[in-house]
């Protein structure tokens, strides 16, 4: 499928807190952060360019001590677990089934530019799911998926954008999920969103939660706690009817078939990764074919 996108827009403003949309205070903390970790020895300069040290002050609301924790924490943690080293040699060989019992992928780009996320969590399997991998593996190869989205996925966003994107646009289907089900797979989403909330903070720009049954509103209350103020507001939960407010925000021949969009891939939406990632005009690395 090809990529879909209106042409960059021209008069885009960057959000609050984001550079070319800084108050003096903010480029002051923006300064004063980079010194200190610079100072320290643990600024990389392949890796901390000022959007990325943005979204940790924003994640902190630009208090220096709170974000220089928040910072120290993620690197210490990236060298526990060998991210740099992971990125050259991790192979998820097992990736096929896991997809059968735990339906995850990305799908071309809302109206927004950003890179669509779909979550099929009403079909996840937990049982089958450490049947044929185990939470070790699985978290490896979810820390590089945000390392992926943020070598590859984002820069090629961007480009057709044509202004910095940071964020993805994230849909969780719950159609089918039972609170039993829920339940089963609730120890493994809590350990998986604490790692993007500690150290991938500031990349989700909106979360469409759709078929939510009745039930949900009792799930969404352990949820919530998990989540801060600012992420909180992005969510929308919706129930069968979600068709018309998702088209809001994604085009229809960028939303698969099943969810209401007219995109059938070749593949299979499941598996065909459409986005302009997978485009020789916008990916990061023209030579590295998907």
């Amino acid at each position: 499928m090809s990529t879909s996108a209106s042409a960059p827009d021209t008069t885009y403003t960057p959000p609050p807190g984001r550079l070319g949309n800084l108050t003096p205070e903010q480029q002051h903390a923006l300064d004063e952060f980079k010194e200190l970790i610079k100072a320290e020895g643990i600024f990389a300069e392949e890796r901390h360019d000022d959007h990325l040290l943005l979204r940790f002050l924003r994640a902190r609301k630009f208090n220096i001590p709170n974000t220089h924790k928040m910072f120290l924490d993620c690197e210490n943690w990236r060298k526990e677990l060998k991210v740099d080293e992971l990125r050259q040699s991790f192979v998820f060989e097992e990736e096929e089934a896991v997809r059968e019992c735990y339906p995850r992928y990305y799908h071309n780009v809302d109206k927004a530019g950003r890179p669509i996320y779909i979550e099929n969590v009403g079909a996840i399997d937990i049982k089958t799911l450490f049947k044929v991998t185990d939470e070790d593996r699985m978290t490896k190869q979810h820390v590089l998926s945000y390392e992926k989205l943020i070598i590859d996925r984002m820069p090629a966003c961007s480009k057709l954008a044509g202004h910095h994107i940071e964020q993805c646009c994230t849909i969780i289907d719950l159609k089918g999920v039972s609170l039993r089900q829920f339940a089963n797979a609730f120890g493994f989403i809590k350990r998986t969103s604490a790692i993007a909330q500690n150290y991938y903070p500031e990349m989700m720009g909106k979360m469409f939660v759709i078929n939510a049954p009745m039930m949900f509103t009792s799930v969404w209350g352990m949820v919530k706690p998990l989540l801060d103020e600012v992420t909180v507001k992005k969510i929308v939960i919706l129930g069968s009817n979600y068709k018309d407010e998702l088209k809001k925000d994604i085009a229809e021949e960028n939303l698969p078939e099943e969810l209401g969009g007219t995109c059938k891939c070749e593949a299979g939406c499941r598996r065909g990764d459409p986005g302009p990632w997978k485009d020789v005009r916008y990916m990061n690395n023209p030579e590295a074919t998907a």
